[in-house]
C-alpha cells in the first residue's frame, strides 16, 4: 500500500468524519451525496463504495461458489476498510491495491 498526503492542508474534522462514514458499508452513499465537492471525502468514499459493491457481489456469488468466498471477501474488505479509516484519521490517502484503481474510474 502506498500512502499519499492530502493535496490540500490537513482536512477539517467534518471532512474526516464524512470520510470515515464512507468506509461503513452502505453508509458510503451519504458522503458521496452530501460532500461530493470535498476531494478528500470523495476519494475515501469512492473506495468505500467499491468495497461495498465487492461485498454485495460476494454475497450473491457465495450461493453458487460456497460460503468460504463470502467469509474471505468480508474479511479482506473489512481489513481494507479498517486500514482506510486509520489513514482518514491521519488525514492521508491510502492506495489499496485494485480497490483504488477501480475507485478512480468511478465518475460521481
Amino acid at each position: 500500500m502506498v500512502t499519499k498526503k492530502s493535496k490540500s492542508s490537513t482536512p477539517d474534522p467534518q471532512s474526516k468524519i464524512f470520510a470515515l462514514i464512507g468506509y461503513l458499508s452502505i453508509l458510503c452513499i451519504i458522503p458521496l451525496v452530501t460532500k461530493h465537492d470535498d476531494e478528500f471525502v470523495l476519494y475515501h468514499s469512492k473506495q468505500g463504495l467499491v468495497l461495498f459493491l465487492l461485498q454485495v457481489a460476494a454475497f450473491v456469488l457465495h450461493i453458487m461458489v460456497g460460503y468460504w468466498l463470502l467469509r474471505l471477501v468480508l474479511f479482506v474488505s473489512g481489513v481494507s476498510a479498517f486500514i482506510g479509516m486509520i489513514f482518514v484519521l491521519k488525514g492521508e490517502r491510502v492506495t489499496i491495491p485494485l480497490i483504488s484503481r477501480l475507485a478512480q474510474k468511478l465518475e460521481i
